[in-house]
This record gives structure tokens, C-alpha cells and sequence, in this order.
């Protein structure tokens, strides 16, 4: 691989090529089992200011009581279709989206900044939100934005990266690169961006989030280490801890059992 060849010529270059590649979210085909919703929804186009382009929206279903799906890194705004066939069967809509450089959105890159204005300008036009739910990256966000001011009465996330910092230390051990990449990833985007990653922690917001919040995990999770969602339920006011076995990452926000304690929770 090209970035263990580089790391033993400068450690800094290979930082910056593996943020790079971190930075880019592979953009999948969307799935046939997900073209119903896709195809069912509204779909607008919405600019961000703060990013200079738009974002594509889905609309899905039609009620005055409205929850907002945000999927995780490398998602699409009709994965969780499970989840918001299930919404509109208990009289609620769907506001989903696809963030920055995923889905129908266009860019390359994005970031953990750009999620949450995508989020402001949906919430300023979409919203009020009653709940939302939020997926991996997605769940991360969400958190972010509750504690900077989004206005929801219920929250859930499922399977939520907790820290940027470890998102990081995976991503490296993954490319079977020396630990010190991903300290200086970490000291080149706080520099790049002026501020401290850790300040994103899931754990770090939580005591900010006051509504009720469940925050589902498998203990199998191979992408999130279980401990993540025990650490954001420690930190949270009202908060609800769902452990499910066997589903991984992805299986258990298709799991029915999972699906209709989300319902129950937000309703």
C-alpha cells in the first residue's frame, strides 16, 4: 500500500495522504432495496452556504410530526429505509438527506463540520424536529448538533462513534500504519481547522444533550467498539442504553426488534 511505503520516507507526508484518503467517503451504487424510498420521496436540493453547494434531500411521507435519519460515514440518505418505512407506519414523516461527498451530494471530502451545517440548514427549513435518529458518523453528528442547539424532544443513535482522535487510530490500524500517523492527523486537522478534535467527543457533548436520548450498540460492533456507547450513556441526562448481540454494525439498524424499540422510544 502506497501509504506504508510513504510513511518510511516522511511521516508527515503520509499523514497528510492518509487524511486525505480518510477525508473522501467511497460512494457505493445505492442498493435496489433502498430505490422504493429513494424513488418514493420528494427530493430537493438544498444549498449550504457555509459549503457552497447543496445537498440532496428526501421527503419521505407527509405528517406533522417529523423525524430527521442521518446516516453514518460512506451512507446514503435512503439507508435507514427500514427505519422510515417504520416512521411513516406510525403516522410520522422522514426528513433524510445525503451529507457532503455522499449519496447524490456532490464533493469529494467532507467532514464532521460539514455534517452539522447540513444539519442547521435542514433544521432552518425542514424543522421543527420532534426526534431524529442518527447512524454511526451520523449518531456522532447528532449529538454535536443537540448540544449546539438543535431542538429535538427524542434522540437516538445507533452504533455512534464517540471520538474523532479514535476514528483516526482505526482508520491507521486498519492501513497497518505506525500509531504515530494518527497523532499527527490529529495535530494537522486541529491546526488546518483551528480547533481541539476531541471537543467533538459523543462523551465530551453529551452532558449538553438534556432531552432523552437511546443510544443503541451491538457488542459485536467491528468499526465501534462497544465502549463508545457506554461512555456517551454515562454522560448523558437521560439517557437509554440498547446492547444487542450478533448484529455488527450495519445488521442492527435493520434488526426488527431494534427497529420497533426506536419506534416505541420516539413516540
Amino acid at each position: 500500500m502506497l501509504g506504508k511505503a510513504i510513511q518510511f520516507i516522511s511521516k508527515d507526508m503520509a499523514a497528510l495522504y492518509t487524511g486525505r484518503i480518510l477525508a473522501a467517503p467511497i460512494k457505493v451504487k445505492t442498493p435496489e432495496r433502498e430505490l422504493m424510498m429513494r424513488e418514493s420521496a420528494k427530493k430537493e436540493r438544498l444549498p449550504v452556504p457555509s459549503l457552497k453547494a447543496d445537498i440532496q434531500v428526501y421527503i419521505y411521507g407527509y405528517s406533522k410530526v417529523k423525524v430527521l435519519l442521518v446516516h453514518g460515514w460512506a451512507g446514503r440518505g435512503t439507508q435507514l429505509f427500514q427505519i422510515a418505512d417504520k416512521i411513516l407506519e406510525n403516522k410520522m414523516m422522514v426528513i433524510s438527506f445525503d451529507g457532503p461527498a455522499h449519496g447524490l451530494s456532490p464533493g469529494k471530502r467532507t467532514n464532521m463540520l460539514e455534517f452539522m451545517s447540513s444539519i442547521r440548514e435542514i433544521d432552518k427549513k425542514y424543522g421543527p424536529f420532534h426526534a431524529a435518529i442518527g447512524h454511526s458518523y451520523g449518531g456522532m453528528s447528532l449529538i454535536n448538533a443537540v448540544a449546539e442547539g438543535l431542538k429535538l424532544k427524542k434522540l437516538v443513535t445507533i452504533g455512534a462513534d464517540n471520538s474523532i482522535p479514535q476514528i483516526f487510530q482505526y482508520f491507521v490500524k486498519k492501513m497497518e500504519l505506525k500509531p504515530v500517523i494518527a497523532d499527527k492527523l490529529e495535530k494537522m486537522f486541529e491546526k488546518k481547522y483551528h480547533l481541539k478534535l476531541d471537543s467533538f467527543s459523543s462523551e465530551h457533548k453529551a452532558p449538553k444533550v438534556t432531552i432523552p436520548t437511546l443510544v443503541v450498540h451491538d457488542s459485536d460492533d467491528k468499526y465501534v467498539n462497544v465502549s463508545s456507547a457506554v461512555a456517551i450513556r454515562q454522560n448523558l441526562k437521560q439517557g437509554v442504553l440498547l446492547i444487542t448481540n450478533g448484529l455488527g454494525h450495519h445488521k442492527i439498524f435493520k434488526d426488527k426488534f431494534v427497529i420497533q424499540r426506536i419506534i416505541n422510544f420516539i413516540k
